[in-house]
């Protein structure tokens, strides 16, 4: 395994210990424009995460990869402390 890989896997791992917890996402969407939602992190797969974000009477689910985590342009933070997550 890869020096890359391990540090994903040590990424997934942290994320996947906080599944159901209120977190609050930051993520870069180009050309100055960002989102910030507060949500639940569902579930974590092989390769991306889900976190269930309630937008006015709608629920929405939004999906980011571990890499995305990685290269910053997705910020995880827990939304009672402020501790962020998957930051090896």
């Amino acid at each position: 395994m890869s020096k890359s890989e391990n540090v994903l896997t040590e990424i997934r791992n942290n994320v996947s210990s906080f599944v159901g917890r209120e977190v609050m996402v930051k993520a870069n969407r180009g050309r100055r424009k960002s989102l910030e939602k507060e949500g639940i992190l569902e579930k974590t797969h092989q390769n991306i995460f889900v976190i269930k974000i309630k937008d006015n009477q709608q629920i929405r689910r939004i999906s980011y990869s571990y890499a995305d985590l990685l290269t910053d342009s997705v910020e995880l933070k827990l939304k009672h402390d402020n501790r962020k997550i998957g930051v090896v």
